[in-house]
């Protein structure tokens, strides 16, 4: 099947993970001249990422019959999937119309060693968008979320950092990569290696927060589609709940991943409804002073030759 350029990709959020890109992902998609990929991260360009060896929970947790949803009429809306077949990708930007900006957003491509290059000879005009948070606040978030989702019991903070950071096994899928993920000098680099400067926007995340109208006006501008759109923002995306018991929301998750292909989503969501207000609490910890000074010696050298790199004063970051 033959696909014409016009209709496939022309820019592409690249991460960083936990930096906000789902709710940006929902921001895009609202704009009647942006469309973005049903599966929010396809990750396709991640070419040095192998499915085979992720661990088997998470493994079930992006994969899917790519023959049965792409037989379907209507793409369903998924989060994370691993498409690696060229026809089945291009068949997620099935459903484009006029659109001008066709985007994706998996946040795996900053991580890869090969997607910026990979990117580059898809469609050497795309456009990268790359939002950067705060190493250790990412890491923390990252850890919140495993915990949610069950790929860590450990209720400590720390001690799961430093376990994950010493495995002899680790990558994508594989291990957390709680610090390497935020280790983003190398990563941003590839982009800027391979782009011109001008094709490649960076975003610090706490002013993505603290002024994202002004952010997605500016997103706008970047993409080349009217600026003056204003998308709904109200709506907060990943909360930040996590399980009271983390062995039996371990064993939960595990089970889920094993029935939610044979349970109708609907019936899905009212369970995880039910399942969240009985056994998750909203008032969880936050990073300690000293829990901070143990992270930051990962992270400073590689946070100041990122802020050289960009041209951003990252001084907050190192606090």
């Amino acid at each position: 099947m033959l696909y014409s350029m016009r209709k496939l990709p022309n820019f592409f959020v690249v991460g960083a993970a936990k930096a906000g890109t789902t709710s940006l992902y929902y921001y895009l998609k609202q704009h009647p001249e942006i469309y973005m990929s049903p599966i929010k991260e396809p990750h396709f360009f991640s070419k040095d990422i192998n499915v085979n060896l992720f661990r088997k929970h998470y493994r079930k947790t992006v994969s899917i019959d790519t023959k049965n949803y792409f037989s379907k009429p209507k793409l369903k809306e998924l989060p994370s999937v691993f498409i690696t077949e060229y026809e089945d990708y291009v068949q997620l930007f099935r459903e484009v119309k006029d659109e001008k900006a066709i985007g994706e957003a998996s946040v795996s491509y900053l991580y890869s060693k090969v997607a910026a290059r990979e990117i580059y000879k898809f469609n050497p005009n795309s456009k990268i968008i790359i939002i950067l948070r705060d190493p250790i606040e990412r890491a923390y978030s990252h850890y919140i979320m495993d915990l949610r989702s069950g790929f860590t019991d450990e209720a400590d903070f720390i001690k799961a950092v430093i376990n994950d950071y010493n495995k002899l096994q680790k990558g994508w899928g594989i291990s957390n990569l709680y610090i390497e993920l935020g280790l983003y000098y190398e990563q941003v680099k590839r982009y800027l290696e391979v782009f011109p400067k001008e094709n490649v926007k960076i975003i610090l995340y706490d002013d993505y927060k603290n002024q994202t109208e002004k952010v997605i006006k500016e997103i706008f501008l970047f993409l080349d589609v009217d600026s003056n759109f204003l998308p709904d923002i109200s709506k907060k995306y990943n909360s930040g709940a996590v399980p009271k018991y983390l062995k039996f929301n371990k064993m939960v998750r595990e089970i889920y991943s094993e029935i939610r292909s044979f349970i109708p989503q609907r019936i899905l969501n009212i369970l995880r409804e039910i399942y969240a207000n009985v056994f998750w609490e909203r008032n969880y910890k936050t990073i300690s002073n000293e829990e901070r000074k143990i992270l930051l010696e990962f992270f400073r050298d590689d946070i100041e030759k990122l802020s050289n790199l960009i041209e951003k004063d990252l001084t907050i970051w190192l606090s």
